[in-house]
């Protein structure tokens, strides 16, 4: 088995680390201790081996430590005790809170946001989502150059002329990564256009798109190769996919519907991350209905329903036509829980990608779907209604518009459950 390990400053290496999760008032003990150990598979996936970890009780967070500085000492010799290279903590830190923790450990101190933009780095393929993650983690580092522990590989020296009089070799770092992050803004400006040009040809498709969503490690990938034959990289492990991949299929004769894999969701995800990977998750917004897959056999299914719902809202895409599939049901023994499950999403369809049961049933469920949720409008928009516009843009699929008589004439594929929305316009 080939040796794991994380590697700071390009020249300590990091292979065990101490894990402290918290438990704030209002978050029940048991979630706590779920939140735990979803970071410790995070960890894990970034390559690093847990020797122990801890739960912390918070009554109000401490603007020097964010938990209070007596505890943080006796983390710091727990720390020490087991012979961990580094400390993560389940909650975020400002700069100035993880310069602290730093310099009382003498170990590096990673939040949870340092460990997802780790993993993020590692599994970034394409080359947007390699520009995405590197201006993440920029704009992560810049407060932080001054922290003992720093990813970063500094440039020291350079050419005569390149460091004005009385700069310090802080500000020469900052101008340099401000440098880069502003390098990678205009790299990712320059990329998206080839993805903006991909998608407006599926945007005028009249073959209906389906998005899989979901918490991630739930099985979206395997899904997708069993439904399309495709082989995409499936692996037991917390985000093994990041970038979107796109596959069609034959639900039915002469059927065609196409099927895009996203990016896993997960409870807490940084906001930058979610900004940074909104092209990635734009295949949701641009999607005709959404394939939502769980995991049934995790004891947070519900947690995961709701997590991936809450980031469905802020991407706006939540009225969307929703097939909700449980996976893994080959796994789970427990009649009584999936008979409760099955009563509060009675449209649901369980499934097990592994031994093939209930692939049919969604099969047909996507052709229903298909069929039933969408259709064909031509509509005549007059300009006095001009923001009716971008409604449409926002709600179907625009596949032509055109211009006369201070008019728009548009034809779009839009779920039929908008049709009363535009029944005054129709052509």
């Amino acid at each position: 088995m080939a040796e794991t390990y994380f590697q700071v400053d390009n020249k300590k290496i990091v292979r065990k680390a101490y894990l402290v999760g918290i438990s704030a008032p209002g978050l029940e003990t048991h979630l706590a201790a779920e939140h735990l150990m979803e970071l410790e598979e995070l960890v894990d996936t970034m390559g690093l081996q847990t020797v122990k970890s801890e739960v912390v009780y918070l009554r109000r967070p401490n603007s020097k430590f964010y938990i209070g500085s007596g505890k943080v000492k006796e983390i710091a010799q727990a720390a020490k005790e087991n012979s961990a290279e580094c400390i993560v903590v389940d909650f975020d830190l400002s700069p100035s809170q993880q310069r602290n923790w730093e310099t009382v450990g003498g170990v590096c101190v990673i939040d949870r946001q340092e460990v997802i933009l780790e993993i993020f780095a590692a599994r970034a393929k394409t080359r947007e989502a390699v520009i995405q993650v590197s201006l993440a983690k920029m704009e992560y580092s810049l407060p932080r150059l001054t922290r003992a522990w720093t990813h970063l590989s500094r440039q020291r020296g350079g050419a005569a002329g390149t460091r004005g009089e009385g700069e310090t070799q802080l500000e020469v770092d900052r101008r340099m990564v401000q440098n880069r992050i502003n390098q990678l803004k205009k790299e990712l400006i320059e990329v998206s256009k080839h993805r903006v040009v991909q998608r407006a040809k599926r945007e005028r498709s009249t073959v209906p798109l389906a998005a899989i969503v979901g918490y991630t490690n739930v099985g979206k990938s395997s899904l997708l190769n069993a439904l399309s034959g495709a082989s995409v990289f499936v692996e037991d492990k917390l985000f093994a996919t990041l970038d979107p991949t796109t596959k069609a299929i034959s639900i039915s004769e002469n059927k065609p519907l196409i099927i895009t894999d996203t990016v896993g969701f997960i409870r807490k995800l940084p906001h930058n991350l979610v900004e940074a990977f909104k092209s990635t998750l734009e295949e949701v917004v641009v999607a005709d209905f959404i394939i939502h897959i769980l995991d049934i056999s995790n004891p947070s299914v519900e947690q995961h329903f709701k997590t991936t719902v809450a980031l469905l809202k802020e991407l706006e895409s939540l009225d969307k036509p929703t097939i909700t599939v449980f996976n893994k049901i080959d796994k789970f023994e427990d009649s009584i829980g999936r008979a409760r499950l099955k009563a509060l999403y009675p449209d649901s369809i369980f499934i097990s990608v592994k031994t093939g049961e209930g692939i049919d049933l969604l099969l047909q469920k996507l052709k229903d779907t298909a069929d039933r949720d969408s259709l064909t409008m031509h509509l005549k928009i007059p300009s006095e209604k001009s923001e009716l516009i971008s409604k449409i843009y926002r709600l179907g699929k625009v596949i032509g518009i055109k211009y006369e008589n201070e008019s728009a004439l548009i034809s779009v594929r839009m779920p039929k459950i908008y049709k009363k929305i535009f029944t005054d316009y129709s052509a």
